[in-house]
């Protein structure tokens, strides 16, 4: 059942579509990230459901009522921005006391709910510190714990590992999973970055020029993407034209007959596959040859770049010792049919 719900929200800025007839639903004590590229309309989104922009159209409901022109402080969002905004004067434990003292929440109340949410995040032995005496990751943390200290319907995340460094976020992003499922609270997250989302995510939206492209699992929208900006965004993935006049096992891509499970689809397509899915192959059995063009380290795998009559195809292999080929190796490629993707091909492409 619906906990969160955009009905037809859109924001316009005159003639530029920030926002265009957003539909989403969120269920209660769901984890979903809007992820897509700068400008794809996914932060304004967010400020629209905190009641920072207001929408040029749609509704927004939270638990049945109907938020759309409730004033943001008075809709008891938890919010955490990428820059945390902590107030650098007062102590961790003031910073988190803040929402609560707002509220009007009795003193002995506020100070219990203070101590419990901070030992949450694991900053119970901090609370006396400042903010210019944390790490980036403890920084953080406070700013989490000051959103969940007010107990809101929904915690809104907007981009709030953008200022860690990799190894740091990587460490974050388990913890915040971690610390959503131990509350149970309802969460929306804006991110830029793939990976984020997949390891966050119960569900992604993929946005695009103020659209929802696709919505899903993160597993199953990577592994089932519905077109080209899907698939070339949720991770790396080789994209050629092709076409088929008839339902069957294989398409035409480049004048190679390529297999397929995806039987029924016709007409102007495009056949994805993904790099870890492609193996090298003997002559007998490569679907295509091509040769390696480069070949780069990348620590836990390899990844090589081979010039193909199909086009430049990219491939990975996982990393067990030294690498299966060369750059200027000759090379045969093959992949099972269950692992291309057929997709219609955009719009822009089958136009003359």
């Amino acid at each position: 059942m619906s906990f969160l719900e955009l009905k037809g929200l859109s924001k316009h800025y005159g003639n530029v579509v920030a926002v265009a007839a957003c539909d989403l639903s969120v269920a209660k004590g769901e984890f979903v990230c809007l992820l897509g590229p700068s400008g794809c309309g996914k932060t304004t989104t967010l400020q629209m459901v905190a009641g920072f922009v207001e929408p040029t159209g749609g509704r927004i409901l939270l638990d049945g009522a109907d938020i759309t022109n409730v004033k943001p402080n008075q809709r008891g969002l938890g919010i955490v921005f990428q820059s945390y905004a902590l107030f650098p004067h007062m102590t961790v434990a003031d910073n988190v006391a803040f929402g609560l003292e707002m509220r009007g929440v009795p003193s002995g109340e506020r100070r219990k709910r203070v101590d419990a949410t901070l030992e949450l995040v694991h900053l119970g032995a901090m609370a006396s510190r400042y903010p210019r005496e944390l790490s980036g990751g403890q920084r953080q943390r406070v700013a989490l714990a000051r959103a969940l200290a007010i107990q809101p319907p929904v915690l809104l995340l907007d981009e709030p590992m953008g200022a860690l460094d990799a190894k740091l976020r990587e460490e974050m992003q388990i913890e915040l999973r971690a610390l959503q499922h131990r509350v149970g609270v309802t969460t929306i997250m804006v991110t830029h970055d793939q990976a984020e989302a997949m390891t966050l995510a119960d569900r992604v939206v993929l946005m695009n020029k103020g659209s929802i492209e696709q919505v899903g699992k993160p597993f199953e929208m990577y592994e089932r993407p519905n077109g080209r900006f899907s698939s070339t965004f949720l991770g790396k993935a080789n994209v050629f034209e092709a076409t088929r006049a008839q339902s069957g096992a294989t398409v035409e891509v480049s004048g190679y007959r390529l297999p397929t499970s995806d039987a029924d689809r016709v007409g102007a397509l495009e056949y994805i596959v993904r790099p870890e899915k492609i193996e090298f192959a003997a002559d007998a059995t490569a679907l295509v040859k091509g040769r390696v063009s480069a070949r780069v380290f990348l620590g836990n795998h390899w990844l090589f770049q081979v010039d193909t009559p199909l086009g430049t195809m990219q491939l990975t292999h996982a990393n067990t010792g030294l690498p299966q080929a060369n750059e200027g190796d000759e090379v045969g490629l093959r992949w099972a049919p269950e692992n291309a993707r057929l997709v219609p091909r955009a719009a822009a492409a089958v136009a003359p």
